[in-house]
C-alpha cells in the first residue's frame, strides 16, 4: 500500500526531530532495546492515529522495532507536521497525513489505516474506533484490542461502552496516573501557553485569563498562567472542581461574566458550546480566544464567523472578527488545538511518560488477547503496576530511589 504524504523530501528534517526527541524520552529508548529482541508484535498490523509530530513518529518507530506493521495517520490536520510524515515513510511505514488536510482529506486518511484490517489500534480522540464501528465492522473480529490517549476519546468510549456497542478491550490510558497527572497538567500546561506566545508574541502579565475547566488540563494551564503573572478566572460546571480553583487561588465564575473581564480565553473542556455569540457580544475589543480541547467545538468560531461584519488574517494562525460594536475578537488556529497547531506541543520528557503507558498497554493487549468481550465491559483501566513500572524507570533516570516497606510495615497497613 503507498503511502499518501506530501513533501517526501523534506525527510532528512523530520529525521532531525525524531532524533532529538529520542535523546530526551529515555523511557521509550530502554522499549525500543527491549521492543526489538522480544518482538512482542510480530506478524500484527497497528493502526495509529495521534497528533503526527516527531514524539508519535518515535512512538511508532519504536512498535516498529517490536515487529508492528505500522499505518499511520494524524489525529489533527493543524498538527501534522509533513517532514516527520516524511521520514517515517522514509524508514518503511505507512503513513496518510498531511499538514492542513481538509474534512474530506483527514476522513479518507483515517479509512486508509482502517481498511488494512488492523490487529491493535491507537486512537487520540477516538476517531478510528468510532469509524471501525460504524464502516469497518466486517473487520472487527481481527481486532485484539486498543488504547485511546485523550479525555475526549474516553469520554466517546465510555457512551459506546454504556451502550454495549463496543465490540473490543480499550485500555484508557489518559486515566492512568503516569499520563493525566503529568501530560495533562504539566504537558499541556506548558504546551498551551507555549503555543499562545510563540502565536502571539503578547506578554501575559496584567492580563486576565480566562480558563474554562478545571480539570488535569485546566489545572496546569491555569497554574502557567498564574506564574506568567496574569489574574486567573477559571469557569467551571462541578462543584467540587470549581471548589478546588478557589482554594488554588483562582477567581470562579460564569462564563457570562468572565466574557466581560477576560484578555485571553482557552477553552479546556471536552465540550461543545463553551463560548457563543452571546459572550462574544460581551468581550473587550482585542479580546483572544483559543480551544486547548481536543476538537474545534468548544468555541463557536462558526457562530463568531456568522456574525463578524468582516474578517481577515491578523497573524499567522489568528484571525480577526470585528463586530458590529466595533470590537475585533481573535481567534488562534480557528479554534483548532493551540498547543499543537502553533508548535510541537508537549515536551518530550512528558510524552516519554505517556508514550510508554501507550507502548506497554499495547503489549500487555498483546499479551492477553483472551480478554473476555462482554457487551458494556470493554473499557479497561490501564493495570497499576504499568503505572509503577513507567514511575520507577523514570524516577531511575533521574537518579531517584524510593523507600520500601519493611514486612512489618506491609502487615501493618494491610493486614497480611
Amino acid at each position: 500500500m503507498a503511502s499518501e504524504i506530501r513533501s517526501p523530501e523534506l525527510w532528512p528534517d523530520g529525521a532531525l526531530k525524531i532524533e532529538w526527541v529520542r535523546h530526551h524520552m529515555p523511557l521509550l529508548s530502554g522499549l525500543e532495546a527491549e521492543f526489538r529482541s522480544e518482538r512482542p508484535f510480530a506478524g500484527l498490523k497497528v493502526a495509529l492515529s495521534v497528533h503526527l509530530e516527531a514524539k508519535t513518529a518515535y512512538l511508532c518507530k519504536v512498535l516498529a522495532a517490536g515487529g508492528a506493521e505500522m499505518y499511520v495517520t494524524g489525529s489533527n490536520p493543524l498538527s501534522t507536521q509533513d517532514d516527520v510524515a516524511a521520514a517515517l515513510v522514509h524508514d518503511g511505514l505507512n503513513v496518510f497525513a498531511w499538514y492542513g488536510a481538509t474534512p474530506q482529506e483527514y476522513e479518507s486518511h483515517i479509512r486508509r489505516v482502517l481498511e488494512v484490517g488492523p490487529n491493535v489500534i491507537i486512537d487520540d480522540g477516538g476517531d478510528l474506533v468510532s469509524l471501525m464501528h460504524s464502516e469497518y465492522r466486517h473487520l472487527l473480529p481481527g481486532v485484539i484490542g486498543g488504547c485511546e490517549e485523550t479525555t475526549t476519546g474516553i469520554l466517546r468510549l465510555l457512551a459506546m461502552n454504556r451502550a454495549r456497542q463496543l465490540t473490543f478491550p480499550m485500555m484508557l490510558v489518559n486515566n492512568a496516573d503516569c499520563k493525566h497527572l503529568f501530560d495533562n497538567r504539566y504537558g499541556t500546561g506548558q504546551s498551551v501557553w507555549d503555543g499562545i506566545n510563540r502565536t502571539t508574541n503578547l506578554i501575559v502579565a496584567g492580563k486576565t485569563v480566562v480558563v474554562a475547566g478545571y480539570g488535569w488540563c485546566g489545572k496546569g494551564v491555569a497554574m502557567r498562567a498564574k506564574g506568567l503573572g496574569a489574574k486567573v478566572v477559571v469557569t467551571e460546571v462541578d462543584p467540587v472542581k470549581a471548589m478546588e480553583a478557589v482554594m488554588d487561588g483562582f477567581s470562579v465564575m460564569p462564563m457570562a461574566e468572565a466574557a466581560r473581564v477576560g484578555d485571553m480565553f482557552i477553552t479546556v473542556t471536552g465540550c461543545a458550546g463553551v463560548i457563543t455569540p452571546a459572550h462574544f457580544l460581551q468581550m473587550k475589543d482585542g479580546a483572544i480566544l483559543c480551544n486547548a480541547g481536543h476538537f474545534d467545538v468548544e468555541v463557536d468560531v462558526a457562530g463568531l464567523r456568522a456574525m463578524a461584519v468582516e474578517a481577515a488574517p491578523a497573524r499567522h494562525n489568528i484571525m480577526g472578527y470585528r463586530l458590529e460594536n466595533g470590537n475585533i475578537i481573535y481567534v488562534i488556529a480557528e479554534g483548532r488545538l493551540v498547543n499543537l497547531a502553533a508548535g510541537d506541543g508537549h515536551p518530550a520528557e512528558i510524552m516519554d511518560m505517556s508514550f510508554a503507558i501507550q507502548a506497554l498497554s499495547a503489549r500487555y493487549l498483546v499479551r492477553h488477547r483472551d480478554l473476555p468481550r462482554t457487551p458494556g465491559a470493554m473499557t479497561h483501566d490501564v493495570p497499576r503496576e504499568i503505572d509503577e513500572e513507567v514511575a520507577r524507570r523514570k524516577l531511575a533516570y533521574w537518579g531517584c530511589a524510593i523507600d520500601s516497606l519493611t514486612p512489618e510495615q506491609h502487615r501493618y497497613l494491610y493486614g497480611e
